[in-house]
This record gives C-alpha cells, structure tokens and sequence, in this order.
C-alpha cells in the first residue's frame, strides 16, 4: 500500500481539517514571534537604560542580550525535535507555545535594576534563554504540521502559513508599541507602559493553545507511529546519515534571519538613535515593511510550487545581495518615505527566501528524523544569522562610523545562503513524505497496520 500525496492538476478544495492545520500553525507561530519580538522592540528603546546600563553597559549588550537566547535554540531543536519525532507534533506544539508565554509574561513582571540591583539583568537574560529554548522547538512542528498535511503540488503554500506568523507578529508587536509610544509620554512608556505588551501574552496564548489542541496529528505521523523501530533514536540517525542536510540547511536560513532581524529590531533604533527620527516615524515604517514581508513571503510560497524552490530562494537571495548596500543610502536621508520604501525593497528579497523554507526543509530530510532535522537546522541557522545581527551592526556602525558597511555584512552572508541553497537537490520536490521504503515491509510483518493507516487516511480525507 503506497503513499503519494499527489493530487491532479487543477484547483484544491481545502478541506476543514487542513483549514484546521494552517490555523493552528498560522496562529501559533503568530503568537510565539509576537512574543519573540516584543522583546526584541523594548531592546531597541527601553531595556538597555533600565537593566543594562546602571551596570556600565551600553546599547549592544541589550543586542547582546536580544542574541543569546538564540544559543539555546538547538537545545530547544534537539529535545522538541526528539519528543516530536517520537510521541508527535502536536503535544510538542503546545509545550512551546506554553513556555515561550510564561517566559514572556515574567519578563512583564520583572523588576528592573533600580530595584534589585545586578539580579535585574541576570533574570532578564534567563528569561530570554526560556524564550529561546521554546522557540528553537516551535518553528520544526508548526512548519511540518502544515506541509506534512499539504497536496504535494501545494507545499510551498501550505507551508508559508507558518512563515507569516514571523511577519504578522511583528506586525502585533511593532503596532502594540506604536500605540503605546503614541499614547504614553516618554517617561510613562519608560516607568511602566512598557510592560503592558509582555503582560497581554497571557491572553494571546490561551487563544492559540484553543486552537492548537483540536488540530488532528500529522499523517505522516500517524504512519511513523505503527513503525517504532524507525523512531527509536530519531537523533542519532540525523547525525550520523544526514549532517550534511542539517548543515546546508542552516547556512540556508542564516541571511534571511539576519536581514530580517535589522527589519524587526535594528532599522527602528537606527533611525530614532543615529537619525533622530521620532520613534513613531520609525515604528511606522518598521509596519510598513511588516505588510511587505507578509505578502512577499506568501507569495514566495506560492509561486515555489511553481518554479522550484531553490529557484525562489536564489531569486529572494540575488534582491538581498543587490540591495544591501544601496538600501543605506536611502534610510540615512531620515526621510518617512524613503526610510519605508528601502525597508520595503528589502522585503521583496526576504519573502521569497522565507516563504518556501517550511516546504524546504522538509523535502529535504526522511521522515524519521524531519522534525529534528529541520528542527536543528534552522535553530544553527538563526545563530549564524539573526541572534547578533543587530549587535553586530551597532558594532560596525559604532567602529566605521558608515551605514552602509552593514549592508556588506548582509550581502556577504546572502551570499553564502545563496551558495548552500544551490547545492540543495531540484528534484527533492518530487519526493514523497511518506516513508515508502520501510512501509510495504512493515505492512507484511504486520497486516494489522495496514487498515489502521487505511483508517488513518480516510479521517485525512473527510472533510
């Protein structure tokens, strides 16, 4: 009995559970990245005078500090990837998106230097770690939730639904901040109001943890299930026969979470700090270019089941190294419009080199090891990528006194993704998802399984 996920040529109905899918992963990545990027949004402006600096510290450590989680991204991979691969996506799904919420919501209630002294900041950064280790777990399962339920001609799409919860949490939280920084005076935002975004996380959770729990498990892991020889150290097989996918898969990412993490974080301090730009200005052009990151990348999904994905990552990768410099140039005229337009441009690069990595990353490893794979993957990738990427700005920017070197920072690194993408297999698109090389063996030596898969597949099919 063998597996395609193959449909006919021609229009998809969606049915109410894949709607289900693409809900849940939509609205927990959503969540989660709200979360993240709140965080990144108050280092930009208010962290560093009140937990770092009494200490003799600067603005990078808050970049600093907005970085380190990132470092205990793979051990989140590696222990959510595990527990996925081995009792499912879901129940992973939901730890997550539990630990990240608690992380936050603490970091709301967090006392700051002026109370407690040199604890304020260790707490800070432990909080941050938590974040972090929720969110190495987070993307794996919700990218596999909705490719692994997707027609194989409509991987891309489905699968670019958890990659806009990156830009429509940036979204929440930048448009959180402008209401807030519009509506407060300065010292107001400072004392308190800058807690009220951490603290509304609780709300967010309870609805995306509504929605995450009545998503039926993957397919695919239902079939990996009934065949536990194959997933009994998930692990140790993607190191030892697939390091080199694990590898490819983070210089992949790397430029895409760097140039992503300046849209997010670095541009809107840039321009208040260096251009001084009021910080609303800034924070409505950090929105602008969230709309352009979200349409961009569902378009990077889309057209990839179309022309390739390696094709549209190049695609998005050749706009990143073209425009990273010149973008400079336009922000430093510290003009609203031109401030947006060159966030802007930059975007339709991003999404094309974002929107298709769920269906990517997939194809790329067997199922046995995907969620770890795509999983470790991607949590390497945002350590060479975005976890310094502002820091590592602010450095340049501090020692060469020239925007525009950061821009060769991000074109060098785009080339190198550019370089890891082309060395990814066209023909991946064509594979199967399923295990087909272990299944007709295992259905033999159990032909008990064979109905419950059949079962299996018709509850995939009903609407």
């Amino acid at each position: 009995m063998a597996h395609n996920t193959a449909v006919p040529s021609g229009r998809h109905e969606m049915s109410r559970e894949e709607r289900k899918v693409l809900a849940g992963t939509l609205v927990g990545t959503t969540i989660e990245w709200y979360d993240f990027f709140i965080y990144a949004q108050a280092a930009a402006f208010v962290l560093a005078p009140l937990f770092f600096e009494p200490v003799g510290l600067t603005q990078v450590a808050a970049w600093a500090s907005l970085g380190i989680s990132f470092l205990f991204r793979p051990l989140g991979a590696v222990v959510a990837g595990h527990l996925g691969d081995k009792y499912g996506r879901k129940i992973v799904l939901v730890l997550t998106l539990v630990g990240m919420g608690a992380a936050t919501m603490l970091i709301g209630l967090l006392p700051t230097y002026a109370a407690i002294g040199i604890w304020a900041p260790i707490f800070l950064v432990l909080l941050r770690i938590m974040q972090g280790f929720s969110a190495g777990g987070e993307w794996g399962g919700a990218a596999l939730m909705s490719v692994e339920h997707a027609p194989r001609n409509k991987r891309g799409l489905f699968g670019a639904y958890p990659q806009i919860g990156v830009p429509l949490g940036m979204l929440l939280a930048t448009s959180f901040m402008f209401a807030l920084t519009s509506t407060m005076s300065p010292e107001d935002f400072q004392a308190w109001g800058w807690r009220i975004p951490f603290l509304s996380s609780v709300l967010l959770i309870v609805v995306g943890y509504l929605i995450r729990k009545t998503v039926d498990e993957s397919p695919v892991f239902k079939e990996m299930q009934l065949r536990k020889k194959e997933s009994s150290a998930p692990l140790g097989q993607l190191f030892k026969h697939n390091s080199k996918e694990v590898t490819l898969a983070a210089l992949i990412f790397a430029a895409n979470n760097a140039a992503g993490y300046l849209v997010i974080a670095f541009f809107a301090s840039y321009g208040a700090n260096e251009l001084g730009m009021a910080r609303s200005q800034t924070l409505i052009a950090s929105l602008i270019g969230g709309v352009g990151w979200l349409v961009f990348t569902m378009f990077g999904g889309w057209i990839s089941d179309r022309i390739g994905r390696v094709r549209t990552f190049q695609i998005g990768y050749g706009i990143i190294i073209l425009w990273a410099v010149p973008m400079w140039f336009l922000l430093d005229t510290a003009s609203l419009p031109l401030f947006a337009l060159a966030i802007v441009i930059l975007t339709i690069g991003l999404g094309p080199s974002y929107g298709p990595q769920s269906a990517l990353y997939a194809e790329m490893f067997p199922a046995r090891v995907r969620y770890s794979g795509v999983s470790i993957g991607y949590a390497f990738g945002s350590i060479i990528g975005g976890a310094f990427a502002p820091m590592i700005a602010q450095l340049l920017l501090n020692e060469t006194g020239m925007s525009w070197t950061i821009g060769v920072y991000i074109a060098g690194l785009a080339l190198v993704s550019f370089i890891a993408v082309s060395m990814v297999p066209k023909s991946i698109q064509e594979i199967d998802l399923h295990v087909q090389d272990v299944h007709q063996d295992y259905v033999a030596e159990h032909p008990e399984a064979a109905e419950i898969l059949r079962s299996a597949q018709a509850a995939e099919k009903r609407d």
